[in-house]
């Protein structure tokens, strides 16, 4: 197969996107003060440099180990950062189901708040996702 074939077929494989690293780093910060440790206590729990931590709030953007490293930490879906083109991709099938998961996954909710923000969710979704 020619190098040009297998670049269209991944092109039509992989949708396009962009990274958001603000967007990324605005969620750690909030991981942070969730758990609140400072951002030296980010580094040394992910395993990256601190003044990575200060270039990535100045607006660069992390090498991909870096970005893995604090998504490991973060437990952040870095596919959620994926800025897609819309008119290139469809909305995932299961994103009312990931929703669900993140709300089932968080500790400071107790299993009654769980349920009652999923059904919240679903409701809302159910009524609003064909206006």
């Amino acid at each position: 197969m020619s190098n040009n074939v297998a670049t269209l077929k991944l092109e039509k494989i992989m949708p396009k996107g962009q990274f958001d690293a603000d967007a990324f780093f605005e969620a750690l910060d909030k991981t942070r003060n969730n758990k609140k440790i400072t951002w030296r206590k980010v580094a040394e729990e992910a395993g990256v440099s601190a003044s990575t931590l200060t270039r990535m709030a100045q607006g660069k953007r992390p090498d991909v180990d870096t970005l893995a490293a604090l998504a490991a930490w973060s437990q952040l879906k870095v596919d959620n950062f994926i800025q897609r083109d819309t008119h290139d991709s469809k909305p995932a099938e299961n994103s009312i189901e990931d929703v669900a998961a993140l709300f089932r996954a968080d500790p400071t909710l107790s299993s009654d708040a769980k349920v009652a923000i999923e059904a919240i969710v679903r409701t809302a979704h159910e009524k609003l996702r064909n206006h």
